[in-house]
């Protein structure tokens, strides 16, 4: 009798110490590393150019930036996070680095605001829908046990994401969203761009100042994609490629 006893309370805190371990938290505060493989996007963009070879050195090899994700199960606003000094003589400037994305996602509506040159586009529409494939690969991410999936947006652009199930947002960097818990880690090969979580916070997150953005020429997302094609073209052949950052 007394050997079952001691059976039965070994087991009871041996569950109620692995339920004490799961983790789950409905609002969160995100610091994301962009980093961008500027020589490599640019070889693309410009390939089949020799100018390119003639001058990649002007070019960085990759660039920071970096982004703050605030949210819960309902809102979010990813937005620029602290500066990062770019050296005056290289040939690169980022592009849509100042993206400003809310998303609603109860009414799965995300509102952009989009800086483009002289113009500042606000972005109403719908959630960017993604296409998504789980798959078993892990990876540890800012403390979180991740998983992989492999999404396709417009039928063309592959995103590979790594989400955690123990934060509930539903959202990610950028527009990126739409797996089962909150995305941390994302690479676009097209943009030679990845988005990396380098910290996150799940205690006392202040939501008040989570709203939409209001600034900016209203449209929707076809008709900023209209009014940036005479801008594209002023880039070159390579301008239609780089449109890409205001879409996601």
């Amino acid at each position: 009798m007394i050997k079952q006893f001691i059976f039965f309370s070994v087991m009871v805190f041996a569950v109620t110490s692995s339920a004490a371990q799961e983790r789950f938290f409905p609002t969160i505060k995100v610091e994301f590393e962009k980093t961008t493989a500027v020589r490599q996007l640019m070889k693309d963009l410009q390939e089949g150019n020799s100018w390119y070879e003639q001058n990649k050195e002007r070019y960085p090899v990759s660039m920071l930036n970096y982004y703050e994700f605030t949210g819960d199960t309902t809102r979010s606003i990813y937005q620029p996070g602290k500066d990062v000094p770019i050296d005056p003589r290289v040939w690169y400037r980022p592009v849509g680095d100042k993206n400003i994305v809310y998303s609603d996602y109860k009414k799965g509506v995300s509102i952009s605001q989009k800086p483009v040159f002289e113009e500042t586009f606000l972005v109403e529409d719908s959630l960017l829908k993604i296409k998504w494939k789980i798959t078993g690969d892990l990876r540890n991410i800012a403390g979180y046990d991740c998983r992989k999936a492999v999404g396709v947006l417009n039928d063309s652009i592959a995103i590979f994401a790594f989400y955690s199930e123990e934060l509930l947002v539903n959202g990610g960097p950028e527009g990126i969203q739409g797996l089962p818990g909150m995305i941390l880690g994302v690479g676009i090969p097209r943009l030679h761009a990845t988005w990396f979580a380098t910290k996150v916070e799940v205690f006392d997150v202040k939501m008040n100042k989570v709203n939409p953005v209001t600034k900016g020429k209203k449209l929707n997302r076809s008709a900023m994609i209209k009014a940036l094609e005479p801008i594209s073209k002023q880039w070159g052949t390579y301008g239609s490629k780089l449109l890409i950052n205001f879409i996601i």
